[in-house]
C-alpha cells in the first residue's frame, strides 16, 4: 500500500502560490581535499546513501476527485543525475555571486512530476572552496526527526563511512483505480481514527485542566497578541518570485559570552541579535522609530525532548514582539528573554500538533481552503520568520572534504518580504536571510547589520576586544 501524505505535509502543498514556493534549502561551503573534488564524486556519494532516503526515489501521486490525501509512490524513471547538478561561479568566484546564484536558483519551483528535491554542486569559488546547495520541498523534510539529503552525504571523518550499494527496483505505480481504492478503504477506516484522536484529544484536555489556573493568563495574552496586528513594517510587502539571498557567518562563544554575562539563552541572544540589526536597518531606510517601536518574529521552537523516541513534528511558534525601539542593547535582551521566559511559563503558544490533528478531519479540499487563508493572514499576526536550529559542534566532510559553513534557506510567506535561517556549526552561528528581489535590494546590508548588532552586544560585557569574531572559514567577501 502506498504511504499516504499526512495532513501537515500536504498543507505545504496547498500554500504553495507561485511567489510562495515551500521549499526549504542549505548552502553548504567546503574546502576541497588535495585529491579535488568533483561532479561524479558527488553523484556517486549520493548513489551510496540515497538508500537511507527512501523517499528522495518517490514522487508524488494526487488521487483523482481528491477523495483523499496523496500518496507517495516509487518513481519508475529515477534518475539521480536529473537531480543532482553542477553549476560554476567565475573563477575565482567571490561569495557575492554564490549568493545571487543561490536566489536565483532558490526563485525556481521544483519539478512536481519528479522527486522534490534538487542538489547543484557549485564549483570555482575562491579560497579553493566549492559549495552545495540542497533544495527540497518543505513536505520531505518536515519534523525533527526527519532526514535532508544534504545530511546523508556528510561525515564525522575525513574518510567517508561505508555505505550500502544494494540494486534498488522501484515498487509498480498504482493505477488511478487502485488510488480511489485506497482512499475509499482510509475512508472506511476513518471512524477508528477518529475515535483515538478524540481519545488522545479528551487526554489532552484533562492535561490541560490541571495547569487551566496557571496557564489562564497565558491563553488570554496569546489571544489579544494574535488579535493586535503588528506595526506596519517594509518587512511585509507584496512579493514577487524572485529571489536574494544574504548571509552572515559569527562565532557561538561570542553568544556565549553575552549569555554568561547578562543572562538569557544563547537562542534569547540570537533574537536580541536580530532585533539590534532590525533597529539598524530600520534606521538605514529613514523609517520612524520610537521606544515603542517592535517587529513581530514568528520563533519556532522545538518541543521535542533529548528523551523522546518517537519522530514527527513537535514545535510550538512564539510571536514574539522584538523591540526595535529599544536603544540600550542590554535592555533589549533583558526583554527578550523575560517574553520567552512568559511564554513558557504560561503555555502562551500555538501548539502544531493540535493544529494537525484537527486539520487531519477535513476533507482535502476545506484543507486547501484554511492553508491559504492561513497564509494570506500571515502578515496581520507577524512581520517575520527566525529560526534557529543548533547543530553539531564537531567538524563534518563531504567525500573527504570539510565543510566550513552552512547557512539555511527558510521559504517565504505571502506577504514576508525576507525570513531569518540560523544554524550553529561547530563553533560557528550561520544566518541565511532568504528575501524578496524587489522589495529587499538592501539584503546584505541586513546581513552586515548582524554583525554589527552582535558587536554592540559583546562590547557590554567589557571584555578587551570590542568586535565581534567572525568564523575564519566562512568570512563574508
Amino acid at each position: 500500500m502506498s504511504d499516504r501524505l499526512s495532513a501537515l505535509d500536504v498543507s505545504f502543498f496547498y500554500l504553495e502560490g507561485p511567489t510562495t514556493p515551500m521549499h526549504v534549502g542549505g548552502v553548504l561551503i567546503f574546502e576541497a581535499p588535495e585529491a579535488g573534488f568533483d561532479y561524479d564524486r558527488l553523484v556517486r556519494l549520493i548513489r551510496n546513501r540515497i538508500a537511507y532516503v527512501p523517499r528522495y526515489r518517490q514522487r508524488v501521486r494526487w488521487v483523482p476527485g481528491h477523495l483523499s490525501n496523496p500518496v507517495w509512490v516509487d518513481d519508475e524513471n529515477f534518475d539521480v543525475t536529473y537531480h543532482v547538478r553542477r553549476s560554476a561561479l567565475p573563477r575565482p568566484g567571490t561569495e557575492a555571486q554564490l549568493r545571487e546564484l543561490v536566489g536565483r536558483i532558490m526563485s525556481r519551483p521544483l519539478d512536481v512530476s519528479k522527486p522534490l528535491w534538487e542538489m547543484y554542486l557549485v564549483e570555482g569559488l575562491e579560497g579553493g572552496r566549492f559549495a552545495i546547495l540542497t533544495k527540497t520541498h518543505h513536505a520531505m523534510v518536515d519534523g525533527v526527526s526527519a532526514v535532508d539529503i544534504g545530511q546523508v552525504i556528510l561525515d564525522a571523518t575525513p574518510e567517508p563511512r561505508q555505505s550500502s550499494t544494494s540494486a534498488w527496483r522501484p515498487a509498480r505505480e498504482p493505477s488511478d483505480l487502485e488510488l480511489v481504492a485506497g482512499a475509499l478503504t482510509d475512508m472506511v477506516r476513518s471512524p477508528a481514527a477518529v475515535v483515538d484522536s478524540v481519545r488522545r484529544g479528551l487526554d489532552d484536555v484533562r492535561a490541560v485542566a490541571t495547569r487551566v489556573g496557571q496557564q489562564a493568563v497565558g491563553v488570554v495574552s496569546a489571544a489579544l497578541t494574535v488579535a493586535r496586528p503588528p506595526s506596519s513594517s517594509p518587512l511585509n510587502a507584496e512579493i514577487g518570485v524572485a529571489r536574494r539571498f544574504g548571509t552572515a557567518a559569527t562565532s557561538l562563544a561570542d553568544y556565549k559570552t553575552i549569555r554568561t554575562a547578562h543572562g538569557g539563552t544563547v537562542n534569547d541572544v540570537v533574537l536580541a541579535v536580530v532585533a539590534g540589526a532590525l533597529r539598524q536597518w530600520l534606521q538605514s531606510r529613514g523609517e520612524t522609530i520610537d521606544s515603542s517601536s517592535t517587529v513581530r518574529a514568528l520563533v519556532p521552537v522545538s518541543l521535542r525532548s533529548d528523551e523522546a523516541t518517537s519522530g514527527g513534528n513537535q514545535v510550538a511558534a512564539y510571536l514574539v514582539d522584538l523591540p526595535v525601539g529599544e536603544a540600550n542593547p542590554v535592555l533589549r535582551l533583558q526583554r527578550i528573554s523575560y517574553e520567552m521566559g512568559q511564554h513558557k511559563a504560561n503555555g502562551q503558544m500555538m501548539g502544531a500538533q493540535a493544529i494537525v490533528a484537527l486539520a487531519g478531519f477535513s476533507p482535502p479540499t476545506l484543507h486547501s481552503l484554511g492553508a491559504r487563508v492561513g497564509n494570506g493572514l500571515s502578515r496581520r499576526v507577524f512581520n517575520t520568520v527566525v529560526t534557529n536550529v543548533p547543530g553539531p559542534q564537531y567538524a563534518l566532510y563531504a567525500g573527504g572534504s570539510h565543510m566550513l559553513a552552512a547557512y539555511p534557506v527558510v521559504p517565504l510567506g505571502r506577504g514576508q518580504a525576507v525570513s531569518f535561517g540560523i544554524t550553529s556549526y561547530d563553533g560557528g552561528v550561520y544566518f541565511g536571510l532568504n528575501a524578496d528581489r524587489d522589495s529587499m535590494w538592501d539584503v546584505d546590508e541586513l546581513a552586515d547589520d548582524l554583525v554589527g548588532a552582535l558587536t554592540e552586544l559583546l562590547r557590554t560585557t567589557r571584555k578587551k576586544r570590542s568586535t565581534a569574531t567572525r568564523v575564519k572559514s566562512a568570512t563574508r567577501r
